[in-house]
């Protein structure tokens, strides 16, 4: 199968309100340009210098996404066109965003990151912070960026039980967030092997790599 097979067998299986983002980090553009020339417009990278990158060298209506962990002082390299950032897990990184699509007169979208896995290693704050940021007095100043819904990344395991346990979890804090910003409409959750779980659970946009482009090479 090819990246075109791919795409078409995966977007033939979603329903018109589910987001394919397409995850490309570690992928060489003629990949992407495979991918651009099959229909795919919505890119997905976890590193801004290669967003960069491929942004620089790529057709100018493709939406990028920045998906992974999000360092403030590098906001600024993506701020003039990157389309949604998935990973904002602080106040001090909204705030970031909002100041330097300010200077791009910009307004840039955003999720917030909530911590549904039981795992360490995974950032993203707690559904009460994002309950207490999205009340607070400083959020409804903030001009130059949007909150659209919320993004979880799972634990890393096989045990589909728990996986779909934290899905859930993320559904109910997004449909509580929702009663406090009625503008929140996308929940960010699912990757190439427990989509249609996410799917099933309410994720309203998948991050899906493998799945299209193959397995990744992280030499």
């Amino acid at each position: 199968m090819n990246i075109k097979t791919n795409l078409e067998s995966i977007k033939s299986s979603l329903s018109e309100h589910v987001t394919l983002v397409a995850v490309s980090k570690t992928k060489p553009i003629s990949d992407l340009m495979e991918a651009y020339n099959a229909g795919q417009r919505i890119f997905g990278e976890n590193k801004i210098q290669e967003m960069v990158d491929k942004y620089g060298q790529m057709p100018k209506d493709i939406e990028w996404h920045m998906i992974g962990h999000v360092q403030r002082n590098k906001v600024k390299y993506m701020a003039e066109f990157v389309s949604l950032i998935h990973g904002v897990d602080s106040f001090k990184l909204l705030k970031e965003i909002n100041k330097q699509a300010k200077k791009h007169n910009r307004v840039i979208n955003c999720l917030l990151q909530i911590k549904i896995a039981e795992e360490d290693s995974k950032f993203g704050m707690s559904a009460e912070d994002a309950s207490t940021l999205l009340q607070s007095d400083e959020f409804s100043e903030l001009q130059h960026t949007n909150v659209v819904g919320v993004m979880g990344m799972a634990t890393f395991t096989n045990n589909m039980g728990q996986i779909e346990k934290e899905f859930k979890f993320l559904k109910s804090t997004f449909q509580k967030l929702k009663t406090l910003n009625s503008k929140l409409a996308t929940i960010s959750m699912g990757m190439s092997g427990d989509y249609q779980l996410a799917i099933e659970c309410g994720s309203t946009m998948i991050r899906v790599g493998s799945s299209i482009f193959g397995s990744r090479n992280y030499s």
